[in-house]
C-alpha cells in the first residue's frame, strides 16, 4: 500500500460505522486544510473520490473528519484500484 493513497475518514455524530472515501494524492493536503472550514459548513459539500466520482457530504452531521492512510482491509468509496 502507497502512503499517497488516502482516504477522508468520517465519523458520523449519531455513531455507527465509519465512512472512508478514498481521495486524490493531489487534492488530500488541500482537503485536509479545508476540514475545519468544511466541519462548520451548514450545507453539504462535494468532495470528489479518487475514481473521479462525487461524494455528497452534510459536514453537519460529521463529529469528527480526518485523512489516513487507506487501509489494506476495510471498505473504501471511490477507490480507483
Amino acid at each position: 500500500m502507497s502512503e499517497s493513497r488516502r482516504a477522508l475518514v468520517l465519523h458520523l455524530v449519531g455513531g455507527g460505522e465509519v465512512i472512508r472515501i478514498a481521495v486524490p494524492a493531489d487534492a488530500a493536503d488541500q482537503l485536509s486544510k479545508d476540514l475545519p472550514t468544511l466541519l462548520l459548513a451548514e450545507v453539504p459539500q462535494t468532495v470528489t473520490a479518487a475514481d473521479g466520482t462525487s461524494v455528497v457530504v452534510n459536514f453537519a452531521q460529521v463529529a469528527v473528519a480526518l485523512l489516513a492512510p487507506i487501509p489494506a482491509l476495510s471498505s473504501v468509496y471511490g477507490n480507483s484500484r
